[in-house]
């Protein structure tokens, strides 16, 4: 495996963990970013570089792939960059709209019923996807709505317990209680 697919590879990997909710954003600075995807959009390059060796279905599922990567990588650096749910949900639709596409023109190798099956099979596999990514987003909405649930109630505790204080005491109590629940939401 050549530097490229390597780096490849591990990109495409990282976005399948970030799609699992496995890593998080770590915020690249803005120089960092658009030299990333320079070296993307170099790799880019190489890599269908090579699929121009190939004809026919081959040539075809090879620039499939490469472009799915490509757009795969350049979501995932955008994710990194931002750490904003918009970009996440980018990079979700990257990653099954490349499997998608793939997947489909492997399809173009069968004719007949056998194609038709292998297409309904991709577009499937694609709007499963889909929903998962929207129940998933969901969750992820449902469960911070809990989480701003929880602080607002402890702070409320927190705000109780220390009406029970005076003086500085109850100052340096507000104060604490704000720092830990307050503050968050």
């Amino acid at each position: 495996m050549t530097r490229t697919q390597h780096t490849t590879h591990a990109l495409v990997a990282l976005a399948a963990a970030l799609v699992c909710g496995m890593a998080q954003a770590s915020n690249y600075s803005k120089p960092v970013l658009d030299a990333a995807r320079d070296d993307v959009k170099a790799q880019y390059k190489v890599n269908k570089d090579a699929c121009d060796k190939l004809s026919g279905n081959a040539k075809d599922i090879c620039v499939a792939d490469v472009k799915g990567k490509e757009k795969i990588a350049l979501a995932w650096l955008d994710y990194n960059y931002s750490g904003d749910a918009k970009d996440q949900l980018k990079l979700n639709e990257a990653v099954y709209d490349a499997r998608y596409d793939v997947a489909n023109e492997k399809c173009d190798d069968l004719a007949g019923e056998s194609k038709d099956l292998c297409q309904r099979e991709a577009k499937t596999a694609r709007d499963k996807a889909k929903a998962d990514a929207k129940l998933n987003k969901k969750v992820a909405d449902a469960v911070d709505d809990a989480e701003v649930a929880h602080m607002k109630a402890d702070y409320k505790l927190a705000a109780e317990r220390c009406d029970t204080l005076s003086g500085d005491k109850k100052d340096v109590c507000m104060a604490s209680a704000k720092a830990r629940y307050h503050e968050r939401w």
